[in-house]
């Protein structure tokens, strides 16, 4: 057989049809970040049981809720660099291995402050997970795939969290919250085996790291021809010199607009989801109410981030970051707008009217994030690749906290008014353009068929 032209893999791999080994990956992956899901929202779902247990009030129990939050941020940088040196596949089944211990050992704590120790050890586990999972993911199938793939992955975690819901009770009825938790982390422990059994560290990574005989082995795996295989671009610096790290001065403008971007963006999600009960039901809408206008708002965030995927690989990233920004602008203004002159017993029009913003709301904001994973996933060099997603999420994390942190205070500044949350949410959203304007490595739409290259 003869061998063809010295060629990057992502090249090779678009002119080649998508194997079994590639779709098995993907599932893992996926699996990966499901597992995540149900681990990281798994306190959540049982915490009636838990406050009463360790006879706390709700405010004091939000320490151990928000623990993981913040090992979530800490482990996506720090776990992605780790996968950066180790490789995706080691760092990825020591994650997996860390939050399933995390998850096990946590049925054993006695009080709040011991449930956040191991929450946080866990969130590290959550967070470096993450940014594996999609690095993998991403560089195992064609470019012109890779959008759909990394916004469709996206969604994994929130999945947890909805599988999660549906078994979380039943088992913590039958075997107590203590019992849940075990059940869980010994799942995910057969996770660990999975990963190191079936996955393998990409061509494209494994050349990243000077390793040309093991990169080729690993891609006859999905290559059926001889294939002299070359680093990505962007991979070295402009000097030709070695492996570029994420605080490379080339992913500068990177590194910008997507902290930026990406902190904005998570602002308003965890403003609207964790405080949308708060404030429509100091607007007249009952408990039920409120919390039916938020699992609108979760089914339209699945959809949203699913969308992104599509609309990135058409019109590509820098016109979906922007219309993004745009679009969620003037629904929070909007929404701002119909909330704050709602009567004190809203009708059933005026309250669909609210829904349907919010819904919208959490649809747009969400394809944003999914957007900000598939310019990270094609935009960062493989040779920093999980970490450049990592710090992708940590600045995600500070928006977050942020809204969980002061949406409180902002809707008591307002003494009943919302113009102070909103407005708020409404500077996050015009700062989204972060992205469509500084970031200079974007996704290009895909035409004819042909790959969009990052």
């Amino acid at each position: 057989m003869a061998t063809l032209a010295a060629t990057t893999f992502s090249e090779a791999l678009a002119r080649t049809p998508i194997r079994t080994f590639q779709w098995v990956t993907l599932a893992v992956c996926l699996l990966v970040l499901v597992s995540d899901g149900i681990d990281m929202q798994l306190l959540g779902i049982v915490s009636p049981l838990v406050i009463k247990d360790f006879g706390v009030d709700r405010g004091t129990f939000g320490i151990a809720m928000s623990a993981a939050l913040v090992g979530f941020g800490l482990g996506a940088w720090g776990g992605g660099w780790l996968g950066d040196v180790v490789g995706r596949r080691y760092a990825l089944a020591l994650a997996a291995l860390i939050f399933a211990v995390a998850t096990i050992v946590a049925s054993r704590a006695d009080g709040v402050w011991s449930m956040a120790l191991w929450r946080v050890l866990g969130g590290l586990g959550f967070g470096a997970a993450y940014s594996n999972s999609l690095a993998m993911a991403s560089e195992w199938l064609p470019e012109r795939w890779r959008p759909v793939t990394v916004s469709t992955l996206s969604v994994g975690t929130p999945l947890g969290g909805t599988v999660v819901g549906w078994l979380g009770p039943d088992l913590a009825e039958a075997y107590g919250w203590r019992g849940a938790f075990v059940i869980f982390g010994v799942a995910t422990l057969l996770l660990v085996l999975i990963v190191l059994a079936v996955m393998r560290d990409s061509p494209s990574f494994l050349l990243s790291r000077g390793k040309p005989e093991q990169a080729a082995r690993v891609a006859r795996r999905v290559l059926k021809e001889d294939v002299t295989l070359v680093a990505e671009r962007h991979d070295t610096d402009t000097a030709g010199g070695p492996s570029i790290g994420v605080l490379h001065r080339t992913n500068l403008r990177l590194n910008i607009g997507v902290g930026t971007a990406f902190a904005a963006t998570a602002l308003v999600a965890y403003g609207i989801l964790n405080w949308s009960t708060t404030f429509l039901t100091a607007a007249g809408f009952t408990l039920d109410q409120a919390g039916n206008a938020v699992s609108v708002a979760g089914i339209t965030s699945l959809v949203g981030s699913i969308a992104a995927g599509v609309f990135t690989r058409r019109f590509g990233s820098r016109r979906v970051m922007a219309t993004v920004s745009a679009s969620l602008l003037l629904l929070l203004l909007a929404l701002a707008f119909f909330v704050e002159t709602l009567p004190a017993a809203p009708s059933t029009g005026q309250r669909v009217l609210v829904v349907t913003f919010l819904g919208a709301a959490a649809a747009v904001f969400s394809a944003g994030i999914a957007t900000m994973y598939v310019i990270m996933a094609l935009g960062y060099p493989q040779s920093c690749r999980s970490a450049g997603i990592g710090f992708g999420i940590f600045m995600s994390r500070v928006g977050a906290i942020a809204a969980s942190g002061l949406g409180g205070a902002l809707l008591d500044l307002g003494e009943g008014s919302v113009v102070p949350f909103f407005a708020v949410l409404a500077t996050s959203a015009a700062l989204i353009s972060a992205a469509a304007f500084v970031v200079d490595r974007h996704v290009p739409p895909t035409r004819r068929g042909k790959p969009a290259l990052a």
